[in-house]
């Protein structure tokens, strides 16, 4: 931040793609466009560093990985893939809330050849009866009001054996406007226009995350910050 400017304030406003009713056509072209914009960010291999590194603590045992909130499910996809060609035991497993959403991911997934498990779930109430190794979401925790990621952050610690990942933007001027030049640059989509800097506005700082994964019950998680202002948050249960 520059000296004297004074802070980003959150802004959380409702995006197009939380809408329901969104023209299919569209939510496509918007879902191919964030693809392109996190291949940009790097975020696949950042996340995958982490599930390879715990894979290689245990090589004999599968490990299991489930993606909330997966959208068109590329990041599932892309670390499934990963991971066949690095020879380890994994199975990945993502869900959506979105109908319209694990449509285009199976199609994806078909289209791929990936052996990715997709299904129906709220991010916030994913099956009850279900755990595994490892628990993460990409730019979901933004959608969401700070009572909603302690919800969210606790599911996940719930959920996971192992680790929990939490990868996202960070609320920064800087981040606004690499929003709204990237996303105008990556993408043809207007949804992606108009919800890219909406996202950057409505994310949290890392000081935001820590406090809100505190009172989550996540204890000494590790935040990692990425280019282009993201934040990658790691924990581990005891």
């Amino acid at each position: 931040m520059v000296p004297g400017q004074a802070p980003m304030l959150r802004d959380r406003k409702p995006e197009v793609m939380d809408q329901p009713g969104l023209d299919p056509a569209e939510h496509d072209r918007a879902l191919r466009g964030l693809r392109r914009i996190n291949a940009i960010s790097r975020c696949v291999p950042g996340l995958f560093r982490h599930l390879e590194a715990l894979a290689l603590e245990s090589p004999a045992e599968s490990l299991s990985v489930l993606e909330l909130a997966c959208g068109g499910a590329d990041t599932a996809i892309e670390l499934a893939a990963q991971a066949q060609r690095r020879q380890l035991k994994m199975t990945v497993h993502a869900c959506d809330l979105n109908p319209e959403a694990i449509r285009i991911a199976r199609r994806n997934v078909a289209r791929q050849n990936s052996n990715v498990e997709l299904f129906v779930a709220d991010a916030l109430n994913p099956p009850e009866d279900r755990t595994f190794d490892v628990v993460y979401c990409t730019l979901f925790v933004h959608h969401l009001d700070p009572p909603e990621v302690v919800r969210l952050l606790s599911v996940m610690a719930a959920r996971a054996r192992r680790l929990v990942l939490v990868d996202d933007l960070i609320r920064s001027r800087l981040g606004y406007a690499l929003a709204w030049a990237g996303t105008r640059l990556l993408s043809r989509s207007w949804v992606v226009h108009y919800d890219g800097p909406l996202s950057v506005q409505a994310a949290f700082t890392p000081s935001e995350i820590l406090e809100l994964a505190a009172q989550a019950g996540l204890h000494n998680p590790v935040l990692e910050r990425n280019w282009p202002e993201r934040y990658r948050l790691c924990w581990r249960p005891n």
